[in-house]
């Protein structure tokens, strides 16, 4: 059934952005409640791309995931993804209500959270503040003010473009006005009625995503079985949190406890990363034979970030207002708040034992938004759950097979419900597949959706083609523990040989970690990259160059000195190595003696997992942000390090 709209107090006035020569700014105000039964406005930030021929009637509407992510910071990648299907028709992007432009919502208690004595009495303060109108920002909302954009903007159709929460939007709206939708494209689903409060669905997908990137042997050299491996770490957190010392880019040491919940955070986090995704398994087969100091690095690392793939303008308290507000949660609104959470509790160990494995219950509750919202005011009734079809209309649907936000299986609930959509799994993808895809797979797809001839929908999509796992997919072997673990290097014996072969695994190492880093918000704007080592030492990019002060990864094997793309000298010590000088000869390699041995390391051998950097380095750095002259410094150092280790 459609909501009653109120028509918006203005039609969209456009003008000329300040920082954009294709997209005009404009603004329309909505009713705060659509209904009309509550008084007040809300002013929409929106941002137009004209239709180059013609006058379009009809327009694509880009929205962002969350709830709570802004949509106009990426205007300009919404067209560049959309390519020529922006050529008939006009591109919208918007700020939904509450967040961004769109009179953002904030409390003071996101502001001082040491005020507060739990992050539950942080959340039921905030939505006091928020006061009576926070129910006013559910999705059954923001989908009428899209039809309020659509009405003042004179469309007849829309295409609704959505990515994660963006595509239960998508959906809604299609559920509501399914005569003015013309197409959806829905990048990493949810289903209408997700998300399922006890994300089920993603531990479902966590053995599933360990065994792909392990497939066709990727895997060999580094565990028979990834998700025993994850059993047999969570089953030792029974005990109590793992821990271990992390070493901090200035080369301090400093414990880090590694919990359920935190290796549920990696696999998270690694729906924005190949790299994380590939290091989660080796780090993981490293604390399943007792050494933890790779995983705890790894989790540090994501720390830097502060949860990477969330942008700084992410409104938390409108991602509360939405979710506290709509989700199916197992107890009522008029319980305590330690009631509703004995009765989540209670909801969660009564499913199958299985349901979470290897975790359980608790840390499924944890993962949840259950510790929070148990804790909202609520003073209305939970919503109805909208069971209204989904409309026949061309429909195209993209899946990351490697995705744990939304997982494949929520895709192909709503393929099943849409006459005709096209469901597009793409291998080695995460979450949200058009901006991070490996491969021109989905993309190809979108535009033949779209091909002129027989009209929206009628050509055929086809699935992706078989292609080899990319480079910083392929897990590394897990660290050694001892030099005695280390092969010699080719064509060198005894400890000479294995000195020189952990020098080139600690060089890889560094890299990998550098990568990783970049990828995260905290590199932007720092004007060096420190990182610690594995076991000892640290490293740190600045001024074009890679300086290492007692950088190990190997016990007993320490490198410190300077790299350059034209030189570099490295000084090999430690209490196990075969000490000596190394620098840089030609054709990528280091030369020098070891332990009184002269010995030349080649650089771009197989084992140089420098291979991936260039590429993953600078895909890093455009996702970071920062000033100009920070990326292109990252700029600059991709190229170095692309140079000195070419593949």
């Amino acid at each position: 059934m459609c909501a009653s709209v109120v028509p918006a107090h203005a039609q969209i006035v456009f003008a000329p952005c300040g920082d954009s020569n294709d997209f005009a700014c404009g603004h329309l105000t909505v009713p705060l409640d659509p209904s009309g039964g509550t008084p007040g406005t809300i002013t929409l930030a929106l941002r137009r791309h004209r239709a180059p021929v013609g006058e379009a009637k009809s327009a694509i509407i880009a929205l962002a995931g969350g709830p709570g992510q802004p949509a106009l910071p990426f205007a300009e990648q919404f067209a560049e993804v959309l390519g020529p299907i922006a050529d008939t028709r006009d591109l919208i992007a918007f700020d939904e209500r509450g967040i961004g432009l769109s009179q953002p919502l904030s409390c003071h208690a996101f502001e001082r959270p040491d005020l507060y004595r739990s992050f539950g009495s942080l959340i039921e303060a905030c939505g006091s503040q928020l006061g009576s109108s926070r129910v006013f920002y559910t999705t059954a909302d923001t989908v009428a003010d899209i039809e309020a954009i659509r009405v003042a903007g004179g469309y007849e159709k829309l295409v609704l473009y959505g990515t994660s929460n963006g595509t239960k939007v998508a959906e809604q709206y299609a559920q509501d006005y399914p005569e003015h939708v013309e197409a959806l494209i829905l990048d990493s689903v949810l289903t209408p009625t997700g998300p399922e409060p006890l994300e089920r669905a993603t531990f479902e997908a966590i053995p599933r995503v360990l065994r792909q990137i392990c497939a066709a042997r990727a895997c060999a050299h580094v565990t028979p079985d990834p998700v025993a491996d994850l059993a047999k770490v969570v089953h030792g957190m029974q005990r109590g949190p793992l821990r271990a010392r992390v070493i901090e880019g200035d080369g301090k040491r400093h414990a880090v406890s590694v919990s359920p919940n935190d290796l549920l955070a990696l696999l998270l986090a690694g729906d924005f990363s190949p790299l994380l995704r590939a290091e989660f398994v080796t780090t993981v087969r490293s604390a399943a034979d007792g050494d933890v100091a790779p995983l705890a690095r790894l989790l540090a690392d994501l720390q830097h970030g502060e949860g990477e793939g969330e942008r700084e303008d992410f409104d938390n308290p409108l991602y509360f207002a939405t979710n506290c507000e709509e989700e199916q949660f197992p107890w009522s609104r008029a319980a305590s708040p330690g009631q509703r959470l004995a009765h989540a509790l209670a909801a969660a160990r009564a499913l199958p034992a299985n349901a979470f494995a290897p975790f359980g219950p608790n840390d499924a509750i944890a993962l949840s938004d259950i510790p929070a919202c148990a804790y909202w005011p609520y003073t209305t009734p939970a919503p109805a759950v909208d069971h209204a079809p989904l409309p026949d209309v061309p429909t195209l649907i993209l899946s990351g097979a490697d995705d744990l936000r939304t997982p494949t299986a929520g895709a192909r609930e709503v393929a099943a419900q849409i006459p005709g959509s096209h469901l597009l799994v793409v291998p080695y993808a995460g979450h949200s597949v058009l901006s991070d895809e490996p491969t021109p797979c989905a993309r190809e797809a979108l535009q033949a959706m779209f091909a002129p001839a027989g009209g929206v929908g009628a050509s055929p999509i086809k699935s992706c083609a078989p292609a080899p796992a990319p480079p910083a997919l392929r897990p590394v072997a897990p660290a050694p523990v001892r030099l005695g673990m280390v092969a010699p290097s080719g064509g060198y014996r005894g400890l000479p040989g294995r000195t020189l072969h952990a020098v080139a695994l600690t060089l890889q190492d560094f890299i990998r970690q550098l990568t990783l880093r970049l990828g995260t918000g905290s590199a932007a704007e720092a004007p060096a990259l420190s990182i610690g080592g594995l076991r000892a030492g640290s490293g740190q990019v600045a001024g074009g160059a890679l300086h290492l002060d007692g950088y190990s990864y190997v016990p007993g094997v320490s490198l410190s000195g300077t790299l350059r793309s034209e030189s570099a000298e490295l000084q090999i010590g430690g209490a196990a190595a075969a000490h000596g000088t190394l620098r840089l000869g030609g054709r990528a390699t280091l030369v020098g003696t070891l332990g009184g041995r002269h010995v030349r390391l080649n650089l771009n051998g197989p084992e140089a997992s420098a291979a991936i950097v260039e590429a993953d380095a600078q895909q890093s750095s455009n996702r970071a942000g920062g000033s100009s002259a920070v990326r292109a410094d990252l700029r600059r150092l991709a190229g170095l390090l692309g140079r000195i280790f070419k593949p």
